[in-house]
């Protein structure tokens, strides 16, 4: 096993902001035998998330900054190819933070999900069936709270986590308003993801104009993606006894020093509106429930899912950079093999 080759993508230096792959380096490695209680585990996929900009940056983050030589955090999916850990048998695949390389060590502590009895592709395990989709599932439902007949906003709405909020919402009876970028993402919101109303950002003079139209009562639930202007035209267009749910502040590129902006507590005061903060790792006890039921919405028709495969390693370094471009067309995952 010590000589399989494992290719592993190195943090090369501390960036601010958003990184581009200038601040990234391949290198390769013999893959470590698994010891007592571990397993090794073959990468098949490796996923790209808004997340990982915090994870590298050296910024106040539930979680400490990845240390400038080691490799990139990620989250993986791929096959137990050796075992000494009883509860994880060869063959198996699974998911986890097993970062951005070939093969990976683990005990069980950074496995997310497992796709026993899933008959789904295995790169699901890294969206819909993952982090992006169990945080659409417990952010929109445990803290969104929909009701059927209510309005439900989404920002980046056309990504692999806003789709997926899109189409619980209308699964749960609720309208469903998304705020994307882009003629192209705008149809792929309501023809592909079933919003009912879809706001191009980018080419609207005018966006709290925009959403208190497609608002015409207010947003009842909010799921925020980006913070910013967009996050500021949907807080002119609460209706009484919002929830907001702040899952990521794409639109804000560096937070030193903080963005001058409206304030939004008169808005929550008036509305008696509601704003938590969402982190998915807070929902653990949940991760099977929201796998299982998110499958079989897949299977009945329910939620259509879109995944953009980068082809090989090599792409890693730029892949954050894309994904905060908007250059993606679906969940942004690369190809290990």
């Amino acid at each position: 096993m010590s000589t399989l080759e494992n290719r592993r993508v190195i943090l090369a230096g501390r960036p601010k902001g958003v990184p581009g792959p200038e601040f990234f380096k391949l290198e390769t490695a013999d893959a470590l035998e698994p010891g007592d209680g571990e397993f090794l585990i073959h990468n098949k996929f490796l996923s790209v998330d808004p997340a990982m900009r915090g994870w590298v940056n050296d910024a106040p983050n539930y979680s400490p900054p990845v240390p400038v030589g080691d490799v990139m955090r990620s989250f993986s999916v791929g096959e137990v190819v050796k075992s000494n850990n009883p509860d994880f048998a060869e063959g198996e695949i699974v998911s986890g933070l097993f970062g951005w390389q070939r093969y990976a060590i683990s005990t069980g502590a950074n496995v997310m999900t497992r796709m026993t009895g899933i008959d789904q592709s295995p790169s699901y395990a890294l969206g819909i069936l993952g982090l992006n989709g169990i945080t659409a599932y417990c952010g929109l439902l445990f803290q969104g709270e929909p009701i059927a007949g209510e309005t439900v906003v989404v920002s980046t709405a056309a990504g692999s986590v806003g789709s997926c909020v899109g189409q619980i919402a209308k699964i749960k009876g609720c309208r469903a308003v998304g705020i994307t970028g882009g003629p192209d993402k705008v149809q792929q919101c309501v023809d592909e993801f079933g919003y009912d109303v879809a706001i191009d950002y980018k080419n609207t003079a005018d966006l709290s104009a925009a959403v208190s139209k497609a608002c015409p009562d207010g947003a009842d639930v909010y799921f925020d993606n980006t913070c910013g202007s967009i996050s500021d035209a949907v807080m002119e267009n609460l209706g009484m006894k919002a929830r907001i749910i702040i899952c990521g502040t794409a639109a804000v590129t560096d937070w030193d020093p903080p963005p001058i902006g409206p304030r939004v507590h008169r808005q929550l005061l008036v509305n008696r509106a509601r704003m938590s903060g969402l982190l998915i790792f807070d929902y653990k006890d949940r991760y099977d429930e929201a796998v299982k039921q998110l499958s079989k919405w897949i299977n009945e028709g329910k939620i259509q899912v879109r995944e953009h495969i980068l082809d090989g390693m090599d792409y890693a370094p730029g892949a954050i950079q894309m994904l905060y471009k908007g250059e993606n067309q679906g969940k942004l995952l690369i190809k290990v093999d």
